[in-house]
């Protein structure tokens, strides 16, 4: 596979973030700093000020191990959806409270409804972030909601009141459509260039076609296509980019023609699933290399270490429920191999005789220490040591639902890790419906967030509790020494009782930005 890249110690990452030789630019040269470079093009400056020194900085941090010092979350954005549930009410962007300190904690403090049905809102991100650190004309002042089914995109303003965001702007589909041939939105992330970028599932008609939105982060107008004309991968979902490595690596789940009702077995069989990464070249904007995975069906979310010099990272595959490691070779091109792997369990009273973890979220700690992933299905969470990466090493583990539960429709007949199947979920009263899914972490890697919902019409299929009670959020202790989980049983935001009839609350969002929104250069 080539020679394996160094793994660079938290040290290291901030030698690498501050170095700086007569106003030189880090690019594309691991922790080699060349003072005769030009910045790259279009790309924001990345400046050696300390930011606890810095008068007029931009959005974020200066380095992820800044990013580790910042505040304490106060609060959180997350949307919540109608769509599949039978309740006729848009979607909306709930505001929950989570200062302990606050007489509104674990609230919902806010809900902002958008303006159509059935737009079903997924993933966000931001208009700019910490890769726009040397930009004091930058600030992370609105949130951008790309729509999984409608394609529509919101963009709300978070900056004026944090705490009663406000919608800001509507693109509507037939715009997208026209501009880019592209729809079915899942990714946002904010680039260097002041533009944002939006992964796509599909066509407008619902066919597979992994393509990107490129937006104009000030106006939000629709620029068209960050890829070349004609250059989309055939199936998409999720993309990180690196632009030391000169590389951005895009993942893929299916057509929506074919997940958008629910999973059929059948179409596994068929092919119709992912199994591949997709490795660009970031200045070219075109596919280098198509990346098969051995046995890594559905590879979902990615995260390259926090550290810009890292050449490597790691991707959840949901179906065959392992996480596989991509790095970079000595020759330029990239590779992946299967670290952890997650066994199935064979069971009765369920859609197939054997069930999967599925692997729907994962997460890297800032100081790029743990590796925190959710098997939706199994129910639990997990925190691994990847201090190697290569090893990975099992430090905590929590049962948070899932479908095994004692008492359930589902009987374990075998089961190579748990040697009886653990007991339903209680919190402050509330039986949990649904299994982990989100999970977000706090800047200092110390509490993790947690929703159950994944997506509507999979929810309706593998959990008909979590439409009829709604889906919760929960928070996870983090023991950050010797690695460790353990709930938090007083923390419990119930969307079961929302004012228009339970809701399915998703992926969660720090108005300063978080370990899976924020990428460094």
């Amino acid at each position: 596979m080539g020679k394996e890249p160094p793994h660079h110690s938290p040290d290291h990452l901030q030698e690498a973030a501050e170095t700086w030789v007569g106003g030189s630019w880090l690019r594309n040269r691991g922790l080699d700093p060349d003072p005769l470079s030009p910045p790259p093009p279009h790309t924001c400056m990345y400046r050696l000020s300390p930011p606890t020194k810095c008068g007029s900085c931009g959005p974020g941090y200066a380095t992820p191990l800044e990013a580790m010092k910042g505040p304490r979350e106060e609060i959180v954005y997350l949307p919540c959806i109608y769509r599949n549930t039978g309740i006729e009410a848009p979607d909306y962007l709930a505001t929950v409270d989570v200062d302990p300190k606050s007489p509104q904690y674990c609230q919902v403090i806010h809900r902002l409804p958008v303006p159509n049905l059935k737009d079903e809102l997924h993933h966000s991100g931001w208009n700019t972030c910490s890769s726009c650190y040397g930009d004091s004309s930058k600030a992370r002042s609105k949130l951008v909601l790309p729509c999984l089914i409608s394609s529509r995109v919101y963009v709300v303003d978070v900056g004026t009141e944090p705490r009663a965001p406000k919608l800001h702007k509507v693109i509507e589909p037939e715009d997208i459509h026209a501009k880019c041939g592209l729809g079915y939105l899942h990714t946002s992330h904010c680039l260097a260039s002041g533009e944002v970028m939006i992964s796509t599932l599909g066509d407008p008609k619902g066919n597979g076609k992994g393509g990107f939105v490129l937006l104009d982060g000030e106006t939000f107008e629709v620029k068209g296509t960050w890829e070349k004309p004609g250059g989309a991968a055939p199936l998409g979902y999720d993309f990180w980019y690196q632009p030391r490595h000169n590389v951005m690596i895009s993942t893929e789940w299916a057509a929506p023609n074919v997940l958008r009702e629910g999973f059929n077995p059948a179409d596994v069989e068929a092919g119709l699933y992912g199994s591949h990464l997709y490795v660009w070249d970031w200045q070219r904007h075109e596919i280098v290399q198509t990346l098969p995975l051995q046995d890594g069906l559905i590879p979902l979310e990615i995260r390259f270490l926090h550290n810009p010099a890292a050449a490597q990272g790691f991707v959840g595959c949901a179906l065959s429920s392992n996480i596989q490691r991509f790095f970079k070779n000595e020759g330029g091109t990239w590779s992946a191999e299967k670290v952890i792997q997650v066994p199935p369990k064979k069971v009765k009273g369920w859609i197939l005789p054997e069930m999967p973890g599925l692997i729907t979220d994962i997460l890297l700690s800032l100081d790029d220490r743990f590796l925190y992933f959710s098997n939706w299905l199994h129910g639990d969470l997990r925190q691994y040591d990847i201090s190697d990466p290569q090893k990975p090493r099992l430090t905590g583990q929590l049962f948070l639902g899932g479908s095994i539960v004692k008492g359930g429709p589902v009987q374990v007949l075998e089961d190579q890790e748990l040697k009886s199947q653990p007991e339903p979920l209680v919190v402050k009263g509330k039986r949990v419906a649904g299994g982990p899914q989100m999970i977000q972490l706090s800047l200092d890697g110390k509490r993790l967030y947690v929703t159950t919902s994944l997506y509507s019409a999979w929810d309706k299929q593998f959990y008909p509790d979590l439409i009829r009670e709604g889906s919760v959020m929960l928070q996870v202790d983090v023991d950050t020494v010797k690695g460790g989980l353990k709930l938090n049983p007083n923390f419990l935001v119930d969307f079961g009782k929302e004012p228009l009839g339970p809701a399915l609350a998703h992926e969660l969002r720090y108005p300063g930005g978080d370990c899976s929104s924020d990428i460094w250069l």
